[in-house]
């Protein structure tokens, strides 16, 4: 039985895109409908053949969708969402994909009153973007958290659940604060300091660009492939989820102060310590399927 018979995807980049080639794979009678605000977008997915039809105005495509799955950067949510509440049918469940919740759920709340409303957050992606990058398999065995309001409709949340779980993810139930607090961790923040160590870099005036680029090592490397993700996207993030970022960002300072007296003064003991044990953080990492357990991150070496 199929949690959904006519599925509306609205924004069709990285994560737009492999929702709806996950769809095709895992549940091909489903009708698909897609919107994006950009017209060359538009026409990428008709070329790419990636659903029944692209609309050229979001009311269009909502018209008779079961499940609307909202795709663009979380600072536009609220102001996507209302551009379709005329059209949205009273029994449509709403939901997205953003990496904040607590900010995106109050938001289609106040654009969408009195309509289903299920946020919801797939933890996955890449740092590519646009129709070309999305690939069925995004979400195969990686998390879609989930994260209703208290006194949400029970089948509407699970309806939801089992259209993630077909879609090859393991699906799990999270108050929309706690959400953005692990996130801040787990996400955020990384993404913060690799924006901040490559443009270091760059802006090094001791350091010609060329020798940056030339001699990057591999920890230099996996920062700038984290640097190259979507800017749009990531400046909404960190503004949407400003108090648990700025939260984070705090105990990061302190914990950077204390290894910086760490190495000013000789401190080796503390040292191994903290690299013993996050040296185990990666270790469970990977026991838990989340990475890839070959050496130099299974890059090839031809």
């Amino acid at each position: 039985m199929l949690p959904f018979a006519r599925v509306t995807v609205i924004g069709l980049g990285l994560i737009g895109s492999s929702i709806l080639r996950a769809v095709r794979v895992h549940m091909p009678t489903v009708r698909l409908t897609g919107h994006d605000v950009d017209p060359d977008v538009r026409q990428t997915v008709r070329a790419l053949d990636l659903c029944d039809d692209v609309t050229d105005t979001a009311g269009a495509a909502v018209i008779d969708a079961d499940l609307v799955i909202l795709c663009v950067p979380v600072g536009i949510m609220g102001d996507v969402a209302a551009g379709f509440a005329a059209d949205l049918p009273a029994d449509a469940i709403v939901s997205d994909v953003g990496s904040c919740k607590a900010s995106v759920q109050a938001a289609l709340r106040a654009a969408l009153p009195g309509a289903i409303v299920i946020p919801a957050h797939p933890v996955a992606g890449t740092e590519r973007s646009g129709p070309e990058a999305g690939f069925s398999s995004l979400f195969h065995k990686r998390y879609c958290i989930i994260t209703p309001e208290e006194g949400a409709d029970e089948t509407a949340i699970a309806r939801l659940e089992s259209f993630w779980e077909k879609l090859g993810a393991d699906v799990e139930r999270m108050d929309a604060a706690h959400h953005d607090l692990v996130l801040a961790v787990t996400s955020h923040l990384p993404h913060l300091i690799a924006y901040t160590i490559v443009g270091t870099a760059s802006d090094l005036e001791t350091v010609t660009q060329s020798e940056v680029i030339k001699y990057s090592a591999g920890g230099f490397r996996d920062f700038t492939r984290i640097a190259a993700s979507d800017p749009t996207m990531w400046r909404d993030v960190f503004l949407a989820n400003k108090d648990a970022v700025l939260e984070m960002l705090q105990r990061f300072s302190e914990d950077l102060s204390a290894l910086q007296r760490a190495i000013r003064w000789d401190k080796g003991d503390e040292l191994f310590e903290l690299f013993s044990r996050t040296r185990a953080v990666r270790r469970s990492i990977i026991e838990q399927g989340q990475d890839d357990a070959r050496e130099d991150f299974g890059r090839t070496h031809e």
